[in-house]
């Protein structure tokens, strides 16, 4: 039987045409002229004596032969690109790309990636940074660090840290004659008298109010943050009280440029976790990146039990 399979170069063309419907589209993809396109769909449709293109109303459609062709030739190159990025992801060498929100990166990431480099001399990892984590796994990111509840579509994800919102603010304001000449920060009733500092809304201090039993403080005044990070930075200058994330925090608090004047914690309904594509979650160089940081904030999770600090 004669061997029928048409030129690859011609079936290319012919699925990026059909997928674009434009074959100056086409030619810029596949970085060809429009000219070179032409000519593979009609070689390609010599070789198969089918018509698979017709214009209509100056628009490039498919006919049905056409239309039926591209939907099967469309699953076999997703296989053979899939194919390939598996084959590409096995190796454990060259660069692995990791998206993460910004706070996420310079609080926790960054500063750990010394020992991440040198376990895996071989895999250079590069930072991309992002305003919001979910749906940053895109084609250029091989990992990424999403927040939330864990469930989405298609992504093998890992939970990496129990989320809390804990209390924090400057020493200086548990001393007396602190900043501002705010009353020293002693007790819950104090913090009546000192700026709370809010990250997106006021809702955290309100749960967390509720949850300690004290009433009578006005949670709607202070300054609002859209970024985790510039919360922390505000308590680290003596602006105020925060209520932060464990995992962001906690740098700042192992150095002593932050302090937790209560104990009482807020559990997170959401959490940190490391994603990646569900086919390539055991594949080289992806495998080593999580492997790595599963291993680390295991070694890291602080014990905090019965909603206390430990």
């Amino acid at each position: 039987m004669a061997n029928r399979l048409p030129p690859l170069n011609a079936l290319r063309a012919f699925e990026a045409s059909a997928r674009q419907l434009s074959f100056t589209r086409a030619a810029e993809e596949l970085f060809v002229t429009q000219a070179a396109i032409s000519h593979q769909i009609k070689s390609l449709e010599e070789h198969l004596g089918i018509k698979l293109f017709m214009r209509k109303n100056r628009a490039l459609l498919l006919t049905d032969e056409g239309q039926s062709y591209f939907l099967d030739i469309k699953d076999i190159f997703n296989s053979i690109n899939e194919a390939t990025e598996r084959l590409l992801a096995r190796g454990a060498k060259g660069a692995i790309t990791v998206s993460s929100q910004a706070s996420f990166a310079i609080q926790w990431l960054v500063p750990r990636l010394t020992a991440f480099n040198a376990l895996h001399p071989e895999i250079d990892v590069r930072i991309k940074a992002v305003d919001q984590a979910e749906n940053s796994l895109t084609e250029d990111v091989d990992v990424a660090i999403y927040y939330g509840r864990g469930s989405w579509p298609n992504i093998h994800a890992d939970k990496l840290h129990t989320e809390y919102l804990i209390p924090v603010c400057s020493p200086l304001l548990m001393q007396e004659n602190s900043v501002n000449g705010k009353p020293a920060l002693l007790s819950l009733d104090d913090l009546a008298h000192h700026t709370l500092l809010h990250d997106t809304s006021r809702k955290d201090w309100k749960r967390w109010f509720k949850q300690v039993g004290v009433k009578g403080v006005n949670v709607n005044h202070g300054p609002i943050f859209s970024h985790s990070a510039m919360v922390v930075q505000a308590a680290l200058h003596g602006q105020g009280v925060a209520l932060a994330y464990s995992v962001l925090a906690k740098p700042d608090i192992d150095s002593g440029r932050l302090v937790c004047p209560f104990n009482d914690v807020l559990v997170s309904k959401n959490a940190y976790f490391i994603v990646c594509r569900e086919n390539q979650k055991e594949l080289g160089k992806i495998e080593a990146f999580r492997e790595w940081m599963l291993d680390m904030v295991a070694s890291e999770q602080e014990q905090i039990t019965d909603g206390q600090i430990t």
